[in-house]
């Protein structure tokens, strides 16, 4: 089956969240499986900059708004990728520095609408027309609000492929207003409310919802929790309208990337049967540096929690920030945190960083490797997201047998089993799991997770159990092959 894969961002060209992984790991899973798969995303100046060679392969005059873009199709070539990799070129819409939704400031690029259609548009005229080497594909999978338009697009052509339409966060509609797509020329039998209008302006998303074949989300629970108000960002009545063709399929982590066992960030790679003697050694090259003048001997010993992400509301930080003063009094538990978000938050948490400078170690900022490094050196992983998609990190964490302190929602809920007797017994916990997202809830199940921490034979259990499971890609590429064919 020939896949054309349609994404906005993709690891490691450019990356501003989990999409840009799951849109890397899953072209290669299903090439895995025997499928021709062909990834297609913008130009950014970033993507041009990291590429080995780029070969043209399509030339395409597309309508933009007020005006016609000369748009070229390169296939180019990485050493990461397995894949073919073909770039929608146009330089007055896609070469620009830095983010590729915002501008430095931090605003939406005022013509979102303009380069997320004329990308639409492109991928319409591959998925019909072909390049230049006379490939075509049978399914167009596009990837949340940026590829909305492409089944919409397609449904206005009589023969056409399949579309699949896969919605990694509801949060971000790709809204607009009725003038952007008037004077985008879009379908004019497109505009009405069971299509592309939505409240006077227009969605990307919803067009992605309406017009595709068959929608996807990442988790079971998140596609039953986007079809409530609660959750639905507006959209639950035109998602229960197409919940027969819903379908939740949990994420993967790409386990060549995420593999304790041979994982150059850390100093020991470790497998289960070795995973005390690597995580020791990992939370002593941490505790170096972050805290070189401290006795380590001790810290060795103490719990160790650990956070990656964004420092926002919807990731519970401010859940975290308000439970830390009383973690700290009435537990040895030390803290790690990596991540940007929000300026208040991370205020905050650098004041407390301060205040207690031997028990809470803080880098504002990304790093990879330090990534890495946390989720293999850290004894408890904290997610205590109010929504959650599907989750990357307590994926990542249960791998590195670093078992998850979650919110019982959307991924969390799917693959965190709360530490209960019955659940230790029939070997299925992995983590710690609390059912409101409170500071009380979430203080309540890190105290639980820290006593467990003090029984190491229970301990040692649930470390098995979570490093046993199977988290990669192959079984999931099966489910997407299964909506393919459906």
């Amino acid at each position: 089956m020939n896949v054309l894969f349609v994404s906005s961002e993709i690891y490691p060209l450019n990356k501003t969240g989990g999409l840009g992984d799951v849109a890397y790991s899953l072209p290669h899973a299903l090439s895995e499986v025997g499928q021709d798969v062909r990834i297609l995303m913008p130009a950014y100046r970033s993507v041009i900059e990291k590429v080995d060679s780029l070969c043209p392969v399509g030339r395409f005059d597309l309508i933009g708004q007020h005006q016609r873009h000369s748009v070229r199709v390169f296939q180019a070539t990485h050493s990461e990728f397995n894949v073919r990799l073909y770039l929608v070129d146009c330089q007055p819409l896609y070469d620009r520095p830095g983010n590729p939704y915002l501008q430095p400031g931090g605003q939406d690029w005022p013509d979102n609408a303009e380069r997320f259609t004329v990308f639409a548009r492109a991928a319409e005229q591959i998925a019909i027309h072909g390049c230049d080497d006379g490939w075509q594909p049978d399914i167009v999978h596009c990837n949340d609000w940026q590829c909305g338009l492409i089944p919409a697009l397609l449904s206005t052509h009589t023969r056409r492929p399949r579309s699949v339409f896969t919605i990694h966060n509801l949060a971000y509609g790709g809204h607009f207003s009725a003038a952007d797509y008037h004077a985008l020329q879009l379908p004019p039998a497109l505009w009405h409310m069971e299509g592309a209008e939505f409240h006077g302006g227009f969605s990307m998303l919803k067009c992605g919802i309406v017009f595709a074949d068959a929608v996807t989300t990442v988790s079971p629970t998140y596609a039953r929790e986007i079809c409530t108000p609660e959750h639905g960002w507006g959209m639950d009545g035109v998602l229960r309208a197409h919940q027969h063709k819903l379908y939740g399929i949990l994420n993967g982590i790409d386990e060549r990337h995420w593999d304790p066992a041979q994982d150059p960030a850390l100093p020991l790679p470790y497998t289960v049967e070795t995973v005390d003697a690597g995580k020791r050694a990992a939370k002593q090259a941490l505790l170096q540096h972050f805290q070189p003048d401290i006795d380590q001997a001790d810290a060795l010993d103490r719990p160790l929690v650990g956070l990656v992400g964004r420092l926002v509301m919807q990731k519970g930080i401010d859940l975290i920030i308000d439970v830390l003063p009383n973690i700290l009094a009435t537990s040895e538990a030390h803290f790690v945190f990596l991540g940007t978000g929000d300026h208040q938050w991370e205020q905050r948490l650098t004041a407390l960083a301060k205040r207690h400078p031997q028990r809470i170690m803080l880098e504002v900022g990304f790093s990879e490797n330090r990534a890495h490094l946390i989720e293999a050196s850290a004894d408890l992983f904290l997610m205590p997201s109010r929504f959650e998609p599907c989750g990357l990190n307590q994926l990542y964490s249960l791998r590195y047998g670093t078992p998850p302190v979650v919110h019982n929602t959307g991924g969390l809920a799917d693959t965190v089993v709360h530490t209960t007797p019955a659940t230790l017994a029939n070997a299925t916990a992995n983590g710690f799991v609390f059912d409101t997202p409170t500071p009380a809830a979430l203080a309540t199940c890190l105290a639980s997770a820290l006593e467990a921490f003090a029984d190491k034979s229970r301990w040692s259990r649930l470390i098995t159990h979570g490093m046993s499971l199977d988290l990669g890609w192959n079984g999931r590429a099966l489910q997407y092959l299964e909506r393919y064919h459906h």
